[in-house]
């Protein structure tokens, strides 16, 4: 029933000039992108602080909590930096499919 259809090929090329307002989700992406660093830092600072004051008065639970936040914030951080690459890697990878 179908042998007889053609299966027609099918393209993307993303374009920011694509869609009007593609210029204010930029923004607003880049918004979102600064306030999630920000948090970052301050996750970074609340954490090496309560790090520092868990290990000084040899809190466990504190110094470890602290330590974990320093290293959420860090890794959080680093994923929102590497978040364009990785997207775009993975396009591209995905585009090389056949």
């Amino acid at each position: 029933m179908f042998a007889g259809w053609i299966v027609g090929t099918v393209s993307m090329q993303p374009t920011m000039s694509g869609l009007p307002g593609s210029s204010v989700i930029q923004g607003i992406t880049n918004g979102i992108g600064a306030w999630a660093l920000i948090a970052a830092l301050v996750g970074l600072v609340i954490g090496a602080a309560a790090w520092a004051l868990g290990s000084h008065s040899q809190n466990y639970q504190q110094s470890f909590i602290g330590k974990r936040t320093v290293l959420v914030s860090g890794l959080a951080a680093l994923l929102i930096g590497a978040a364009p690459g990785i997207v775009n890697f993975f396009f591209q990878l995905g585009g090389k499919v056949h």
